[in-house]
């Protein structure tokens, strides 16, 4: 199967970049081959495009020359990886734990070839070096605004796939709003957590929000890519809250989305490119990043209340100082 691989012009500044080397090979930023897979659209205002920002910084920031190919099936992640491999790809990149059991499958074969999966955790091989963003943080930051959102104590959240990581940020968040709801007073406070096992259906994410709605929940929060704006419109129709999440989704209906957590990707791309560069990057290396990082950061509105505001600036700092264990709630 042949992609169309998608390349994005460096600016004038990236130009004068371009002379970046490396001192693992002969490679420099204008000449290694590196290219980003995603699992959907870039324009999903949500997880893709967070990535696809990271594409854009290393290009115009380090001079690469860095491709991406959009919405690759699940069914193609390892031709897909294999085809670049092929091709004499320097680095394959991909956005998702769904992409790990392929590049383990595939990394075998092609030694030469680094294999980078953000959100992945398999790093058991000479060229497998998964970036891990620690989005448990970010739903921390969320749970903590939508603790006080909430009137009702009912919390409403959505996941794409129930892998590992996607229950340890969903639990941080359920445990962490409810907290927060019963410390102001709401006693039967509880969160109704429910899986999609879907990236990109939009109807279906309108349809498990406005459930959700219906039993009660007054606080919506959704990390599903495509199918968490189903989510929102489904916000919208009844009336409640959301959280946004993985970008900055009060552009949306700030109404609605009163605050989001946005996500900078670009710095992790950008320095993730940069260490490899100086030969710093290899296999058998899981590198963890977050809220101290500056990775996570939330996005308020003039609809965010000033108590929320304040805790989750709190929350930053306690983040950023070490003093809060959230492993804790997994």
């Amino acid at each position: 199967m042949t992609f169309l691989v998608v390349g994005i012009l460096s600016s004038a500044f990236a130009a004068g970049n371009k002379e970046v080397a490396s001192s693992s090979g002969a490679k420099t930023a204008a000449t290694a081959k590196i290219v980003l897979l995603l699992p959907g659209q870039i324009n999903d205002q949500g997880w893709n495009a967070s990535n696809y920002a990271g594409v854009v910084a290393c290009n115009e920031q380090l001079g690469t020359n860095m491709e991406y190919i959009e919405a690759v099936p699940e069914a193609d992640f390892e031709s897909t990886m294999r085809e670049f491999a092929q091709r004499g790809y320097d680095i394959i990149m991909a956005a998702g734990s769904q992409f790990d059991e392929a590049a383990k499958t595939v990394a075998a074969s092609y030694p030469n070839t680094l294999f980078m999966m953000v959100n992945g955790s398999n790093s058991d091989a000479d060229n497998l070096c998964p970036l891990f963003p620690k989005e448990y943080e970010a739903s921390y930051l969320a749970a903590v605004i939508g603790g006080y959102l909430t009137k009702t104590g009912k919390f409403g959240l959505i996941g794409g796939d129930p892998n590992q990581a996607m229950q340890d940020l969903m639990a941080v968040y359920g445990k962490t709003a409810v907290k927060i709801a019963k410390e102001r007073g709401i006693a039967d406070a509880s969160y109704n957590l429910k899986y999609a096992n879907s990236w990109s259906d939009v109807a279906l994410g309108k349809q498990m929000s406005e459930a959700m709605i219906e039993d009660g929940a007054d606080v919506m929060f959704s990390y599903a890519n495509e199918l968490s704006l189903g989510v929102i419109n489904g916000a919208i129709e009844k009336g409640v809250k959301v959280v946004g999440y993985s970008a900055d989704q009060t552009v949306i209906d700030p109404k609605t989305v009163v605050a989001s957590i946005n996500f900078d990707y670009s710095k992790v791309y950008v320095w993730a490119i940069s260490e490899w560069l100086k030969g710093d990057l290899k296999g058998h290396q899981r590198v963890e990043v977050g809220v101290p990082e500056g990775i996570y950061f939330p996005v308020y509105t003039e609809n965010t209340p000033a108590e929320a505001k304040a805790a989750c600036d709190q929350a930053v700092a306690d983040l950023k100082a070490g003093t809060v264990d959230l492993k804790a709630l997994f």
